[in-house]
């Protein structure tokens, strides 16, 4: 499904545990690189110093964005209007009128303030000179020309009039698919995705110069953006190595083409190919153990042990045969399971990998989290209601930094704020990034564009969205399949990187986009077992 390029498989690190790759991935490029609007500014001029022609930057951009359009002509066969602003996003969709008058396009253009660049301006009066239709009035939003948006594009600050933004919400009720926006939707933030007026253009699809902003890939931002698509604008090698390591990277679908899964040794048995211990489910939520455990044997993880409440357990033979049980998990009053007890049943450094959480139930269990889950070395996933329990106890997310072994913890937004109630979530990604840091654990914080990131602040932003995934019991295949690539990882290279974690996220929500037996959490976990199969053979 993603074959491996030899440079990769090359560059991966055998030994006799097989191989494992460790490189940074993916690669910090224009295609991956997510920027603040302060960083994209310094670029440019750091292209301006380096004798980059300011007009020069405004052709290619103004180029790359009309061969964009051309090249899908249905959304110019009625013609197109570009809406012009003051700055040198207003040039660029000058250039971009120029060259789509050129190839024949019928084009106009509407500039709603005064031109306040002096490249801006003699591009307006280019286009004047060959013949580009000024309109003097508004345009028509019932009409079915492409309307071109380029009004403010970076660093946005400036509250648009309500006229502008009905007008172009107008056109996007009309004609949905015939709004795009250069760089950034007029009145769009692009550093944190809100809004900077009391709303924003909705585009289609908008065309972001260079290299992604962060802003435009947040939950926020959605309804604003549209369809995502970078122009290339030449920025050099040599400007793009200056960026940290920690430079946030968006990843995507054909990213899992670069990536080398955990391949275990074909001479090693069972539990030298990954063991998982799931602790998860309860009286109340008995299929979100079910879910869990079938994403950590669709890992493909060599061995799966589980603590089950007994109305799970029962029938564990019919359901899971492949699941080892070592035992039951005791009922609060409540429903919810006690897991307390049974973590001294069992040698938990059998094992590479634990999984607790998913459908155990909240409950006011004050000691749950003791030596026994710190003292562990190898990796615990905590998930749902494991998270919940631990932002009771006294300690909360303290308690993290005292493991002896990794943690991935998988929240969605609320257990998030209930974890770290002291954290800012107005913006996903710095969220992320600072819980990572704080707690010294790899969070994978779910939302549409989910964001994982480690203690080290090394940063992954899933860049594609499909509502597919957004389903219940989504969340409890994560969570197992998560532990179960984890599991894999250590038993394989005895090491483990986040990127595993982003990697996996980024798979399980390929398999939520093109699962092609349905959209269930059933069917899409299948659908991720049969991925990972090909992968590893």
């Amino acid at each position: 499904m993603f074959p491996h390029s030899w440079a990769l498989i090359v560059a991966s690190i055998h030994s006799g545990f097989g191989c494992f790759l460790i490189l940074n991935w993916p690669q910090s490029d224009s295609e991956h690189l997510m920027v603040s609007s302060e960083q994209m500014q310094n670029i440019e001029k750091e292209m301006f110093s380096m004798g980059m022609p300011v007009e020069a930057l405004m052709e290619k951009v103004g180029i790359g964005i009309s061969s964009w359009i051309l090249d899908r002509h249905g959304l110019i066969e009625n013609g197109a209007i570009v809406l012009v602003g003051p700055g040198h996003n207003g040039g660029d969709g000058l250039v971009v009128a120029r060259e789509l008058y050129m190839a024949g396009v019928d084009i106009s253009i509407w500039c709603p303030f005064p031109l306040k660049k002096q490249l801006t301006q003699k591009h307006f009066d280019y286009a004047m000179q060959i013949g580009i239709e000024n309109l003097e009035r508004k345009p028509d939003s019932n009409s079915d020309l492409l309307w071109i948006e380029a009004l403010f594009g970076l660093g946005q600050s400036r509250i648009i009039s309500d006229e502008i933004l009905c007008l172009l919400n107008s056109k996007k009720t009309f004609s949905p698919e015939k709004l795009i926006s250069i760089d950034v939707p007029a009145g769009l933030d692009s550093d944190n995705g809100n809004i900077v007026s009391n709303t924003s253009c909705r585009a289609s699809s908008s065309l972001t110069l260079g290299l992604f902003k962060s802003g435009l890939i947040q939950d926020s931002a959605i309804d604003y953006v549209g369809n995502l698509e970078r122009v290339d604008i030449g920025i050099p090698d040599k400007i793009l190595a200056g960026f940290p390591e920690t430079q946030p990277l968006r990843i995507s679908f054909s990213d899992l083409s670069n990536f080398v899964w955990p391949m275990p040794s074909k001479s090693k048995s069972k539990y030298h190919r990954g063991r998982v211990l799931v602790i998860a489910g309860s009286e109340k939520y008995r299929g979100a153990a079910s879910l869990a455990l079938n994403g950590a044997l669709a890992s493909g993880v060599g061995s799966v042990s589980a603590f089950l409440p007994d109305s799970v357990s029962s029938a564990l033979w019919i359901t899971h045969p492949e699941v080892l049980l070592l035992g039951d998990l005791n009922a609060f009053q409540d429903g919810s399971s006690d897991f307390s007890k049974v973590l001294n049943e069992v040698d938990l450094n059998r094992f590479d990998s634990i999984l607790l959480g998913p459908g155990l139930g909240i409950a006011e269990e004050k000691d749950c989290f003791g030596s026994d889950l710190q003292d562990f070395k190898g990796l615990l996933v905590l998930d749902a209601d494991a998270i919940n329990r631990l932002s009771r106890t006294s300690k909360g997310w303290e308690w993290l930094n005292d493991r002896e072994g990794p943690t991935w913890l998988t929240p969605h937004l609320e257990e998030f704020k209930r974890l770290f109630p002291l954290i800012d979530c107005s913006n996903p990604l710095k969220a992320g990034i600072e819980a990572a840091k704080t707690c010294s654990s790899s969070v994978l914080l779910k939302c549409a564009h989910s964001v994982i990131s480690d203690p080290e602040g090394k940063t992954w932003q899933i860049g594609q969205v499909n509502s597919s995934v957004a389903r219940t019991g989504l969340g409890d295949v994560l969570a197992g399949f998560v532990s179960g690539m984890g599991a894999s990882g250590l038993a394989s290279d005895k090491k483990l990187n986040t990127s595993l974690l982003a990697a996996s996220a980024l798979m399980h929500a390929y398999a939520g986009a093109f699962s092609r037996k349905g959209s269930t959490a059933s069917t899409i976990c299948t659908f991720l077992g049969e991925l990972i199969k090909k992968e590893r053979t």
